[in-house]
């Protein structure tokens, strides 16, 4: 679904081949999260602050095209 890019990566040597926010350990299954509790990205981002809002959009739109492309 995602590739590894400047702002989504996954490794085995990074929390195991989670899917993370690119040189964090943050993984992207956590923005969920935040967002499924009615968190905003704002909240995220301030718990977060290794992550950049241009990562957090970059797997919100990969999300939606994914998702999208899916039920089309």
């Amino acid at each position: 679904m995602f590739r590894d890019s400047k702002f989504i990566s996954r490794s085995l040597d990074v929390m195991g081949g989670t899917t993370v926010f690119s040189n964090t350990r943050v993984p992207v299954q956590t923005l969920l999260d935040y967002l499924k509790a009615g968190e905003s990205i704002d909240d995220f981002l301030d718990g977060f602050p290794t992550v950049t809002k241009e990562q957090v959009i970059y797997f919100l739109e990969e999300l939606g095209r994914t998702f999208f492309s899916a039920t089309a």
